[in-house]
């Protein structure tokens, strides 16, 4: 058995498509279909019970893939160990952020990490299925690392190392009948048309549950990619808004208004619990930790 049958399994495992997984892997899907078959001829098994609408794992490819990650897992670090012996510390780490982040200078921090480590390969994701899909992508090993803005409630089978947290507002219209308030709660707002970011991303989950727990689920009439887009939505009279105060200017046409329920929005860095970090990967935390460390001190 090969390593390579391993890497095309579980990324056919993880996509459960193997047009997918031959784009995941730089490869044609007649490669990833033949080494499919040949490591199913090996085992004596089907791993994958295929039809002409979808792929889904069969009893034995779902037994199979966390033995077949933890191989995986324990090549890279035999390969890991052996070069960091000889040549210093390698590795990579994936890492997950969001849009306009500016709680720390991740390019900056990246930077002098890469100064210091240059055989280490580091990937950037920015966000686009927001903190949920990034969570989850921690959790599929798609993610070494990534910066969340959710509850803890949804941070189960993740180490989580608390970045920040912002106090929420109230973004109006400066013709909303409620602008000259000093505070807005959620109730008060239950029936009005919201501009939010897109289901999934921190800011709506969080918002979202509240109102459910409420039981005034409300209405999103815009969505927008980018907390930083929200006021302009809002100056347009498009709805009304509840996020972080992260700073953001907000022009002639709507006022900031304190939140009466008294919310905070988390950020916090996750990776997958249970799993050993890779040295790499230590060695970013150890300087991520430092850096809260002295944002705190």
């Amino acid at each position: 058995m090969e390593t390579r049958q391993l890497e095309v399994f579980v990324a056919v495992a993880e996509e459960l498509s193997f047009t997918r997984a031959a784009k995941r892997l730089y490869a044609v899907q007649s490669t990833v279909s033949a080494a499919i078959k040949a490591l199913e001829a090996e085992l004596g098994t089907t791993l994958f019970d295929r039809s002409t609408r979808r792929v889904t794992l069969s009893e034995a490819g779902s037994a199979f893939l966390p033995e077949a990650k933890a191989a995986l897992e324990a090549v890279d670090r035999a390969i890991a160990t052996a070069q960091e012996a000889s040549a210093g510390l390698r590795g990579s780490i994936r890492i997950g952020t969001m849009t306009n982040l500016t709680v720390i200078d991740l390019p900056g921090l990246l930077g002098a990490f890469r100064q210091r480590y240059p055989l280490v390969d580091i990937h950037v994701t920015v966000s686009t299925t927001g903190s949920s899909g990034m969570a989850e992508d921690v959790r599929s090993g798609r993610l070494d690392l990534a910066l969340v803005g959710l509850p803890e409630s949804d941070l189960v089978g993740l180490d989580a190392r608390p970045l920040a947290s912002w106090p929420y507002v109230v973004l109006l219209p400066s013709s909303h009948p409620l602008a000259k308030r000093k505070a807005v709660s959620l109730n008060d707002l239950a029936k009005d048309t919201f501009v939010d970011t897109s289901a999934g991303f921190g800011n709506r989950v969080v918002i979202d549950r509240a109102y459910v727990a409420l039981g005034m689920p409300r209405r999103v009439g815009a969505e927008v990619a980018d907390l930083s887009a929200v006021p302009a939505y809002v100056q347009a009279g498009l709805g009304v808004a509840v996020v972080p105060n992260l700073g953001f200017e907000v022009g002639p046409g709507a006022v900031r208004i304190r939140l009466a329920d008294g919310m905070t929005w988390p950020m916090t860095i996750v990776t997958l619990a249970g799993k050993p970090p890779s040295r790499a990967l230590r060695t970013l935390l150890g300087l991520l930790d430092r850096l809260i460390s002295f944002a705190d001190s």
